[in-house]
């Protein structure tokens, strides 16, 4: 893994990290989601503007289909995470969906894309993903609705390994520019969103009023993140990025213990020695 790629990488992490942080003391539901979504759409309308020009003059319906398919998985991605988690159990639900899903990226990318790996990269990547899934909490005894919990995991971990595929197809043999992908997922999430922004208009409101300054911290970072990491897929491969961007599940657990209070550091610090291997072993392959 080239370094540049994976200053870029570790950057979406922080960014990544910085969102959820954001949002986890805002403490709301879709009706957040879509106001974020919305003042990206805003914020980021004059750099959609910018790149524009830069779309392959090439570009026709077929990318416009696989743009917008990417959309619809990110949004499906959304909409299954958020009914895991009124339906299933928090700490089973996340930690197999985190877990599955770079694994499945990389799976994909060495199915579809033609991708290689080495056995010092596989290291790797299974270091993180045990590190993830530990330092998450990991399945537990006695959860109840388990099977469901995990059926939710392991669909939303199979469509974060799809739509991890999908768009670094798009940006690396389609040579669509990031901005613009992520650009659309944003307008498709806010409007599928809108009718539920209007039914619980009051709070929507409320955010605003009350958490200006996060909303649109949350409205910048959100799709920074991940228009950094399609950047990183358009000249590294998905068996990089896609274990590589847990690092922000590190950023995060220690952002909540440091800022938040959130209990448990201690007991977490050998899973994050776990993955810092894993990806110092990805960086160094």
């Amino acid at each position: 893994m080239s370094p540049f790629g994976f200053l870029i990488v570790l950057a979406a992490a922080f960014c990544h990290a910085g969102w959820n942080f954001f949002v986890k003391r805002i403490n709301g539901g879709p009706e957040l989601v879509w106001l974020f979504s919305a003042v990206s759409v805003v914020i980021y309308l004059p750099v959609a503007f910018y790149v524009l020009p830069d779309v392959d003059s090439e570009f026709g319906l077929r990318e416009l289909v696989f743009v917008l398919a990417s959309a619809g998985l990110h949004m499906a991605y959304f909409l299954l995470l958020q009914r895991g988690y009124r339906q299933g159990d928090l700490s089973l639900v996340y930690p197999v969906a985190r877990a599955t899903g770079p694994f499945l990226a990389t799976l994909f990318a060495l199915l579809f894309l033609g991708e290689q790996a080495s056995v010092q990269l596989v290291i790797g990547a299974i270091a993180i993903i045990v590190g993830v899934v530990c330092m998450t909490g990991g399945p537990k005894a006695g959860i109840g609705n388990a099977t469901a919990s995990l059926l939710f995991g392991l669909s939303a971990g199979f469509l974060i390994g799809t739509y991890t595929v999908w768009d670094a197809f798009i940006v690396s043999v389609l040579l669509v520019p990031p901005v613009l992908l992520d650009y659309a997922s944003s307008i498709v999430r806010a409007l599928a969103l809108a009718p539920t922004a209007w039914t619980q208009r009051s709070q929507v409101r409320r955010h605003w009023q009350d958490h200006r300054t996060a909303v649109i911290a949350i409205s910048v970072l959100n799709p920074l993140a991940y228009i950094l990491v399609l950047y990183a897929l358009t000249f590294t491969p998905v068996v990089y990025v896609a274990p590589t961007r847990e690092l922000s599940v590190l950023i995060t657990v220690v952002l909540g213990a440091v800022v938040l209070g959130e209990a448990r550091l201690a007991h977490r610090l050998p899973w994050a020695t776990l993955i810092l291997a894993g990806v110092a072993l990805l960086a160094t392959s």
